[in-house]
């Protein structure tokens, strides 16, 4: 079947989206990472510090939690990418899913806010990974779903945009809301209102029954091996996201407690809302302009490349400066390259999808790539901060791997 004559659902996008519609689905992504990083920058650390129990350092805690969630959010991700590709309701593919989530992303929010044990406080976050990466993953669908491949990487940029401001709107909920439970509240009624405007405003193409593919256990399996023989620039572009990622994650993960321990901040939660917003600024002055910027010229790779190579500078400022004015500086620095990273990776990927019917399902697997570092971070950076040399060797560490994915991404072909 032509794509002239496809269905709107499997159609290869060919119309410029609107302004509105950019505006609502980044309105509704930064909703969700207010859901994830109100727990991940403030809530989940201190819970961790005020739950851990006798002999357990908290910083193990926090990597258990912080872990067994990205479990979650690697095995959720691809698995309801691909059920909403088959989604068959009056409403759409996506919209269902991103209205399910983030309802249920709230509600597991509340869950959390009244954990008083580990294991609660671990069942509560890996719910709120559950619910929220199923709207996560029908939000991203819906990228080359609407949008052509000429404006991917400026609503990319927007997406980007949205999702720092959504890491910032997160972490100052989290420390001006009153405390944890009132943290986790704020963080649940903003992910529910922030995704309204979206839903209420748009229609979501319909996908006709009949165009529905059947459905075995073992070829709905099978789908989620996306061989990197027969698509190797979609496995190059996956590994290089999965390092750069993994840097920034292993970069983060113990801020706060780089702030109390190292630096001995006397209020490290402010501290880590200032950097937050610090790095905001920063990102907010790139992420747009680079995804238009890469559009315009037509080329992905170079601003990808040169981004991983300045996040891992800024990493390498924390290993070596370990002062107050060294993590501003670094929080600045690596805003430049996560801002330009986010929005014309993003477009990257959409560029090297292998087809429409299964966008969702593709999608997801290549946002193990994001949820898979928040895995592998805590297993290498708690025995590196308690027994291998500490934070100085965590942030070298850090800057390794993500200067490895920066110059991966010469490795894909199709893509300039």
């Amino acid at each position: 079947m032509s794509a002239a004559a496809a269905p709107d659902a499997l159609a290869e996008p060919s119309e410029r989206v609107g302004g509105g519609w950019t505006a609502t689905l980044s309105l509704a992504n930064g909703a969700i990472w207010v859901g994830w990083y109100g727990p991940l920058q403030i809530l989940l650390a201190l819970q961790a510090a005020e739950l851990a129990p006798p002999g357990m350092p908290k910083e193990s805690v926090l990597a258990w939690v912080t872990g067994m969630g990205a479990v979650v959010s690697m095995v959720c991700n691809p698995l309801f990418g691909a059920l909403s590709d088959r989604t068959t309701s009056r409403f759409g593919r996506r919209t269902p899913w991103i209205v399910a989530g983030v309802l249920g992303g709230a509600a597991a929010l509340v869950l959390l806010a009244g954990a008083g044990t580990v294991p609660v406080m671990a069942v509560g976050w890996c719910l709120v990974q559950l619910t929220l990466n199923a709207a996560f993953a029908a939000i991203t669908a819906a990228v080359p779903d609407r949008v052509p491949h000429r404006q991917r990487g400026s609503v990319g940029g927007w997406l980007g945009a949205a999702q720092i401001l959504g890491v910032v709107a997160g972490t100052g909920l989290a420390t001006l809301a009153g405390g944890v439970t009132w943290g986790y509240v704020a963080c649940a009624a903003f992910a529910v209102l922030g995704t309204l405007p979206y839903v209420l405003m748009h229609r979501d193409p319909v996908l006709p029954a009949e165009r529905r593919p059947a459905l075995t256990g073992r070829a709905f399996l099978a789908g989620f091996w996306i061989s990197p023989r027969r698509h190797p620039d979609l496995g190059w572009a996956w590994l290089t996201r999965f390092l750069i990622n993994l840097g920034n994650s292993l970069a983060l993960l113990y801020l706060l407690y780089y702030l109390r321990d190292v630096l001995h901040r006397p209020d490290p939660g402010g501290g880590v809302l200032l950097l937050t917003a610090v790095n905001g600024v920063t990102l907010l002055g790139t992420v747009v302009v680079g995804g238009i910027w890469s559009d315009r010229i037509g080329r992905r790779q170079p601003f990808v490349r040169w981004a991983g190579v300045i996040m891992t500078g800024a990493t390498v400022l924390l290993a070596v400066w370990q002062t107050w004015a060294g993590a501003l500086c670094a929080a600045a620095l690596l805003g430049v390259g996560f801002g330009v990273f986010t929005s014309v990776d993003f477009a990257l990927m959409t560029d090297v999808l292998p087809a429409a019917a299964h966008r969702g399902k593709d999608l997801g697997v290549i946002n193990i790539a994001n949820s898979l570092p928040q895995v592998a971070a805590p297993a290498l950076a708690a025995p590196i901060v308690q027994h291998l040399g500490g934070y100085r060797v965590l942030y070298g560490v850090a800057a390794a791997v993500g200067l490895m994915g920066a110059l991966l991404v010469r490795r894909i072909r199709g893509v300039e």
